[in-house]
């Protein structure tokens, strides 16, 4: 019976080290489905399952735990920055703007009720302790280890801050939703009225294209080219095929244009009725029954060396004589601009024959199972840049200890950067949306794992006869107050709407639960567009700021 006892308790063993992560990633995301008044605590139960076995004494060497904690922390953080980095810089942008200094006012006053705490208690609560608390009350875990990482920086030999991130976390999960939730009554808000003002300003918050056939009427611009005719009417758009005399074929830009041509339009929606009116009148037409035998297809960018270039600069029209009518990127239909950049991964939309359209797909690559191979150098040349700059020491006045990134916000930084400006390196930062969730899941549970498995011991201990509870409530407190003060700002001042605000909040928590609660409440896709346009810099935030307290304080 001694391989069982090594393998159960053996802290050194290989085995026993796998077998107890297999337990606990396994049993934690198992529990993590069941869900409570229809909220589920999701991948983060891994942590209260490793705090479970750690209670219990099963452990691993310290050094293999810190390891495989920090290197599973690096691949989580880093696949994010590689998730939002196409989106970050351009969340700023309009109504962007408003959003994301909503929720840097959330993450402001959650930074500000968590130190008000601490002063208040007066060290009966250590800061490390507070900023455990505050990620938990937040439900941000890669803050959680930013901070841990901070802590080792600065030697720290107290308590584990994992302890007050777990006492959190769970009434944060229920505060988020409940700030949604009282809110809604606060300002008595008509969700059916909520539903109509956001269908009123759909026109005006998406550049979807719009595809449409047209019948010349304007007689100013017969015998004009659609080179002059798009000079002249000031929009942008792509004419991908024009019928004159019943003879079907791909314009130009020297195509002269006739009373009575019909024409096939593809364009932004905010920009159809302005071509509409100028062109003539809108009209039904099969173009797949004219008389050229012409195809529309989606064409893969899969060759790296297309990967930064314009759309322009690669002359389809003149060179190939098709048309790009639309290009696909994660999901979501794009206008064909000339300056819009293609990037490996992009569904191209391309109108004209079939072998010229060939002749395109050979240009583009049009290879899936390129798609399929992982690009495994862009993913270590990022961790290695990142881990390089989050070691440099940036001094800062006033500060007693140079800041870092540390091993969280270096990997961030640049994997934002890259996911952003890697084409122009001629880096392919293309990854499935599959492969790049599985690579966060797998960083996620093994540092969540670790974390649980190291602080186990004395869990129990501080929550029964310590201040488990002051904890609990110091951590209700940091959730809930913020989000009822920026959410009565947004309503009062920025008039935001209600399920807009739902996301603006999930987001800003960086919260998956109360964003699938946001989202059962709408059949539109408000919230999520809210989630998605705040996440990016509060994630950014909440990294970032728990280091800096911890090493501008302590």
């Amino acid at each position: 019976m001694d391989w069982l006892q090594s393998l159960l308790w053996d802290p050194s063993s290989v085995a026993h080290i796998v077998f107890l992560y297999a337990f606990v990633v396994a049993a934690g995301v198992y529990l993590g489905k069941i869900k409570i008044f229809g909220v589920s605590l999701g991948v983060t139960f891994v942590l209260f399952a490793g705090i479970l076995m750690g209670h219990f004494g099963f452990t691993a060497d310290t050094h293999i735990l810190h390891f495989i904690r920090e290197f599973g922390l690096i691949l989580f953080v880093f696949c994010i920055g590689l998730q939002v980095g196409p989106s970050f810089f351009s969340s700023f942008k309009k109504g962007g703007m408003t959003l994301n200094l909503l929720a840097v006012g959330i993450v402001v006053l959650n930074i500000a009720v968590a130190l008000g705490l601490y002063y208040l208690w007066d060290g009966r609560v250590e800061l490390p302790m507070m900023v455990g608390i505050l990620y938990g009350a937040v439900t941000n875990t890669p803050g959680l280890g930013a901070a841990n990482e901070a802590l080792n920086q600065l030697s720290y030999n107290g308590p584990q801050i994992a302890l007050g991130y777990a006492c959190a976390y769970p009434l944060g999960v229920v505060g988020i939703i409940g700030s949604i939730i009282a809110i809604r009554y606060i300002f008595r808000v008509n969700m059916t009225k909520e539903e109509e003002s956001l269908k009123a300003q759909s026109g005006d918050a998406h550049h979807k294209p719009h595809m449409m056939s047209l019948e010349v009427r304007n007689e100013s611009i017969s015998g004009k080219t659609l080179i002059e005719i798009k000079e002249f009417l000031g929009r942008n758009f792509v004419c991908s095929r024009i019928r004159h005399e019943g003879h079907v074929s791909i314009p130009n830009h020297e195509t002269i244009f006739n009373v009575g041509d019909q024409l096939f339009i593809v364009c932004s929606e905010e920009d159809a009725p302005a071509i509409t009116v100028f062109i003539g009148k809108e009209v039904e037409l099969d173009w797949e029954k004219q008389d050229l035998p012409m195809v529309s297809r989606r064409i893969l960018v899969t060759k790296p060396e297309i990967n930064g270039k314009t759309l322009g600069s690669m002359h389809f029209r003149s060179m190939y004589g098709v048309n790009v009518t639309r290009v696909n990127r994660s999901g979501m239909d794009l206008f064909a601009d000339p300056n819009l950049i293609l990037q490996v991964g992009d569904r191209v939309m391309v109108v004209g024959q079939q072998d010229a359209v060939d002749r395109v797909a050979g240009v583009l690559g049009n290879q899936l199972k390129r798609l399929d191979t992982p690009n495994i150098v862009t993913i270590f040349v990022g961790i290695f840049l990142g881990i390089l700059l989050g070691s440099l020491p940036i001094a800062f006045p006033g500060m007693p200890t140079p800041l870092k990134l540390g091993l969280a916000g270096g990997p961030l930084v640049v994997a934002i950067l890259i996911g952003r400006f890697g084409h122009k390196l001629h880096l392919v930062t293309y990854t499935t949306m599959s492969a790049n969730l599985m690579l966060r899941e797998i960083g996620i549970v093994l540092f969540l794992a670790s974390v649980g498995i190291d602080a186990g011991a004395n869990f129990v201990q501080t929550v029964v006869e310590g201040d488990g509870l002051l904890y609990v409530g110091c951590g209700f407190l940091i959730t809930v107050i913020p989000l009822l003060i920026i959410g009565s700002i947004a309503r009062l001042y920025y008039k935001v709407n209600y399920f807009t605000l739902m996301g603006l909040i999930a987001g800003s928590n960086t919260d998956p639960p109360a964003l699938a609660y946001a989202n059962q409440t709408t059949s539109g896709d408000a919230p999520a567009v809210g989630y998605s346009t705040v996440y990016p810099l509060s994630m950014f935030l909440r990294i970032l700021t728990g280091q800096m307290i911890l090493l501008a304080m302590m």
